[in-house]
């Protein structure tokens, strides 16, 4: 009997799990909207809809069917909206269950001033969109100890990749340098997203994973990095103190940290894409940057 994966939240990272999973793995995803399901199809994902309020009859269905489950949907007001909407479903009508992962964020860490941290640090997040992703850590941690199946949280730094990266920033005109003096932010590459989740699932491993690259950079040296690549010129350097910015941007500069990878390595996995400019490089010499058919948007976790 093969795997079963049901993905609640199946967006950008998630379709990268079904393309490396083809043929490994029956996945089935879900979306808010049915605009969508042509995404998902695309990826080898069976598409569902979930409007964050209630589990259909076809989600119930596959959820009795599930194996292993991953959640990539954001808490509100209310809390994680997979468990406000099917904890007693979670609980009583998954027979097959045996491992839960949970896409988070390396903004529960909040500010440490340029310091590293590791999955042991504190978690101090300063912005209400964090402080709601620990709640939801804690609430999935709880849960999986109530059901008896392991829960891996996979705390991501700023997600780029086909489709969403410098190169597209660039050759759309809205690519910036912003310049904070000491300011670093971490990245992965949504193909190490895919790849750190089929490892995790794999092992049944429990507990707290930063999937994040090797080298917390500046993140206006990747912009010039890409332009390099790209053979153009930068656009010039902007204070980030009198930047006309968003406030959700400015916010995430208000967070300055350096992530470490040390305990997935120690799991085992191998990053594909150990830091910005391996990714980079690679995406120019493949000509898969410009990611046909994928959302072209800013990463919601960090804007770099």
């Amino acid at each position: 009997m093969s795997d079963r994966f049901l993905i609640f939240g199946a967006g950008y990272s998630g379709r990268a799990f079904g393309r490396l999973m083809a043929g490994e793995a029956k996945i089935v995803g879900t979306t808010r909207s049915p605009d969508n399901f042509e995404l998902l199809s695309a990826a080898g994902i069976q598409p569902l809809s979930f409007d964050g309020e209630r589990l259909s009859d076809a989600v119930r269905a596959k959820l009795r069917e599930a194996t292993h489950l991953i959640v990539s949907t954001a808490p509100g007001e209310a809390g994680d909206p997979v468990l406000a909407a099917g904890r007693e479903a979670l609980l009583k009508t998954t027979p097959a269950l045996s491992w839960i992962g949970y896409l988070s964020t390396v903004g529960v860490y909040g500010d440490h001033q340029g310091a590293w941290v590791d999955e042991a640090s504190q978690t101090r997040p300063t912005s209400r969109r964090s402080q709601l992703r620990v709640a939801a850590e804690e609430a999935w941690t709880t849960f999986g100890r109530e059901r008896g199946v392991p829960v891996a949280l996979l705390r991501l730094s700023g997600i780029y990749g086909p489709g969403r990266n410098a190169f597209v920033n660039l050759a759309g005109g809205t690519a910036r340098r912003l310049v904070k003096p000491g300011q670093v932010f971490n990245r992965i590459h949504v193909a190490d997203i895919a790849g750190a989740l089929r490892h995790l699932a794999e092992r049944t491993a429990d507990g707290i994973f930063n999937v994040s690259d090797d080298q917390p950079a500046p993140p206006q040296d990747v912009v010039a990095y890409a332009a390099t690549l790209m053979g153009v010129s930068p656009p010039p350097e902007i204070d980030f103190e009198t930047a006309a910015i968003s406030p959700m941007t400015r916010s995430f500069y208000g967070e300055n940290k350096r992530v470490s990878n040390a305990r997935i390595k120690a799991a085992g996995y191998r990053f594909a894409f150990a830091d910005y400019r391996a990714a980079l490089e690679h995406m120019w010499a493949a000509g898969g940057w410009r990611g046909a058919g994928e959302a072209d948007r800013s990463s919601p976790i960090n804007p770099s």
